[in-house]
């Protein structure tokens, strides 16, 4: 009997061992969210008597209706909002940080950029909460307080999309850029025509992962804005402990309205963020 067949029949078991125990797991994750789900089709009394029901006594959709406004603002507002915010800030955020990078890895000595570089991962580090009273007075300043503007441009900032970008270009041979330069080719020719084709997978990437993390931003929605019309779906599902008290039925749907559309994006395009994170992550 050759080796290989006795390490196939050693390793089936561990095989089998190892699906079931990740099986278990992804159970273990997913029952939050099929909970969340259920409970929005059980009222609050049913909930309350029976906490752990996994399925609905009755498919109840009247509290969508009750959901549909929410502090004098209809929950299309809120849906509008989220769209446009995270929509926006997602394409400023991929613009801007696409460019520093490119300017960062192809002029590192330049007089300040190894502060910024620096700068960047000091802000991954920061506790979000600290950036209260200084997100507020900068917006203050500015004059953005409670407008669209001030949301898209701090939630725009992105340190993690920086450094996927920066790690990429940093792997791009030095032989392509010095062949279009040899060419005639000027700076924004080589990152318009030769660079940022050959990073589309990594935009792309990006693009997915900044939409998912700004969807979910609640702090600096709440911080900058001055009225509930400005406010997004995970703001909405915030205030509504003070809107509708203990309606727990109406949080829970709220919470699917707000992390659906998510989830079902990510499920889609999952194998792509997981490549282009591994693709910008290595060495550089």
């Amino acid at each position: 009997m050759s080796a290989d067949v006795q390490m196939a029949r050693v390793s089936r078991p561990l095989q089998i061992v190892a699906y079931v125990f990740a099986g278990l797991v992804g159970l273990a994750f997913l029952y939050p969210y099929w909970w969340m789900l259920v409970s929005a089709f059980r009222s609050t009394r049913a909930i309350m008597d029976d906490p752990l029901r996994l399925l609905p006594e009755t498919l109840d959709f009247s509290i969508f209706t009750e959901i549909a406004s929410l502090g004098g603002v209809s929950l299309v507002r809120y849906i509008a909002n989220s769209l446009a915010i995270t929509t926006a800030s997602t394409v400023l955020s991929v613009v801007v940080t696409a460019l520093g990078a490119y300017a960062l890895t192809r002029k590192p000595q330049l007089p300040g950029f190894t502060a910024l570089r620096y700068g960047f991962l000091v802000t991954i580090m920061y506790p979000y909460m600290l950036l209260v009273i200084p997100v507020y007075l900068v917006m203050f300043k500015l004059g953005l307080l409670g407008s669209y503007a001030g949301i898209v441009l701090f939630l725009a900032l992105g340190p993690i999309q920086f450094f996927l970008f920066e790690q990429f270009f940093r792997k791009i041979p030095g032989e392509v850029i010095e062949a279009a330069i040899i060419d005639g080719a000027n700076e924004a020719q080589i990152l318009f025509r030769i660079v940022l084709p050959m990073a589309s997978s990594i935009t792309a990437t990006v693009a997915l992962i900044t939409f998912l993390l700004n969807w979910a931003q609640w702090f600096p929605v709440l911080v900058i804005s001055k009225t509930p019309d400005t406010y997004t779906l995970p703001v909405a599902l915030l205030s509504m402990n003070t809107e509708l008290g203990a309606n727990f039925q109406g949080i829970m749907a709220l919470a699917v309205i707000t992390t659906l559309p998510v989830a079902g994006l990510f499920l889609l395009a999952q194998k792509r963020v997981m490549a282009g994170m591994a693709s910008g992550a290595v060495k550089g």
